[in-house]
């Protein structure tokens, strides 16, 4: 053991930390990520070699209250397969709406709102659909049962035409999935009049967008692990290259994790690093109940929902049929309050936006099946569902080897009053190069969605970009939630 002081501070745990990673293993063409100039979030382990004292942690959303209830006469207190979507000078939402229909079952619509800052909603007069016959109204479709699931996106997609901007699934098994296009995101017609998809149930949120990294649509959709209904609710996947046209359906896999009752994926490109798919799901315990049949009817809840508990959960994927399951508790935990327990309440809705300069958002929809029905607000740090982490005591992680482009290194940070992060650049044999060392390295200390690395008050990394290189990262009492090269 040796000390070595720099800045006031005395690095001799450092030092023993970052000891152990000598001789790592070295690099060849086989193993060395691209990572070009893409952002990197801490959702899984896809470019960790190895962690000493660190390890990532899930970061809990801020619940921010209520800012939409669902009230209206034409709407229903079981709004499921809600989508939220941050457009070019607003945010819409997408939900489903119904009024009692024969024989007590709903006809379900697709209701629609917008938000100029995704906190204050407003459901505006449409007049393009009689419910009860007015058309005073927020409901933009109403066609069962492609309104019970309706789920719309907007299509990045370069060669996509002006007047399909916008795109969406609706159906069930019953229907095949009918798409959907529209040029303002309000009024939608039928881009086929016959389904594209028939495999699987179908009966939950179908979700499809434009990948950027895959250059497909892709739709994920219910089925079940034991086919028909059998097993445990799952995911499928299926692409197409002109929405139209689509691959037979891949389950999804979960790595070695064990089976859950996925009632709904969310699965969505993160908006600052696309080719990672966030999928804030809703994980739901179908035979678990811990309120009475007595409190139940006192909160109103619909007797279809009594039985079963749900609460969002976190997953991702980076592409092909393979879901990442680094976190497998809680993203949120049901609220203190039996209207918090009941079967299907707690659903996210899909996409997380950005909500401010430092802040992106969650929606989720409480209260299901009761008349206190609601869409609530979750805040989130951007890159926040999740950090590298190291406790007081200090702890590091090396990377597997990568290339890279650009010629700075941008990380989104936050260290307590005492805490730090100081970054090295190894070469390809597990080496310091000289000029990047961890000595040389700027202490990071603050709370920064935006720092600049600087070694020797230098932060141009041109020499490195294209390269294979590795980062050695100590962290203190501190999270590191992304790093990017630019």
């Amino acid at each position: 053991m040796f000390k070595l002081k720099i800045s006031g501070w005395v690095l001799a745990a450092t030092m023993i930390v970052l000891s152990s990673y000598k001789g790592v293993v070295p690099i060849t063409e086989d193993t060395v990520i691209e990572l070009g100039s893409k952002r990197e979030i801490f959702v899984d382990k896809f470019l960790i070699q190895e962690l000493k004292g660190a390890e990532l942690v899930m970061k809990s959303p801020r619940d921010e209250g209520a800012v939409m209830a669902f009230n209206e006469p034409w709407e229903t207190n079981a709004p499921a397969y809600i989508t939220i979507l941050k457009d070019t000078d607003r945010y819409r939402a997408y939900y489903r709406g119904g009024t009692p229909g024969k024989n007590g079952r709903s006809i379900d619509n697709t209701c629609y709102a917008e938000s100029q800052d995704g906190i204050a909603w407003e459901k505006p007069i449409l007049n393009m659909v009689s419910v009860n016959g007015s058309k005073e109204n927020n409901v933009i479709l109403e066609e069962m049962p492609l309104t019970h699931n309706f789920s719309p996106f907007i299509d990045t997609n370069p060669s996509a035409s002006a007047s399909q901007k916008y795109k969406a699934f609706g159906g069930t098994d019953s229907s095949g999935l009918i798409p959907f296009v529209s040029e303002d995101g309000v009024h939608w017609t039928k881009l086929s009049q016959t389904p594209v998809i028939t495999d699987g149930l179908l009966d939950s949120q179908n979700v499809s967008f434009w990948s950027e990294s895959e250059q497909v649509y892709v739709c994920y959709f219910r089925s079940w692990t034991g086919g028909g209904e059998l097993g445990y609710r799952s995911v499928s996947r299926s692409t197409s290259k002109d929405f139209l046209h689509w691959t037979k359906p891949v389950e999804m896999s979960y790595g070695d994790t064990p089976f859950e009752h996925i009632y709904t994926q969310q699965t969505s490109p993160y908006f600052r690093a696309p080719h990672i798919y966030i999928a804030i799901g809703s994980r739901f315990v179908p035979h678990r109940q811990i309120a009475t049949l007595d409190q139940l009817e006192r909160l109103q809840v619909d007797p279809g929902q009594h039985k079963g508990l749900s609460e969002p959960f976190l997953m991702s994927s980076r592409g092909g049929t393979t879901y990442d399951r680094t976190f497998m508790e809680a993203y949120i935990r049901p609220a203190v309050g039996l209207n918090h327990w009941s079967a299907r309440t707690n659903y996210p809705s899909l996409n997380v936006v950005p909500t401010g300069d430092s802040e992106m958002s969650l929606y989720v929809n409480q209260d299901y099946a009761q008349p206190t029905g609601h869409l609530r607000r979750y805040s989130m740090r951007l890159d926040g569902f999740s950090a590298l982490n190291a406790p007081y005591e200090g702890g590091a992680m090396i990377t597997k080897p990568f290339t890279f482009e650009g010629k700075e290194l941008e990380i989104n940070y936050a260290t307590s009053a005492v805490g730090e992060i100081r970054i090295a650049i190894q070469d390809e044999h597990g080496e310091e190069i000289p000029g990047f060392s961890m000595i040389e390295c700027a202490e990071l200390v603050g709370n920064e969605t935006v720092r600049t690395v600087t070694w020797n008050g230098e932060k141009d990394l041109s020499q490195l970009s294209s390269k294979p290189v590795r980062l050695h990262i100590y962290l203190k009492d501190a999270d590191l939630y992304s790093i990017r090269f630019k």
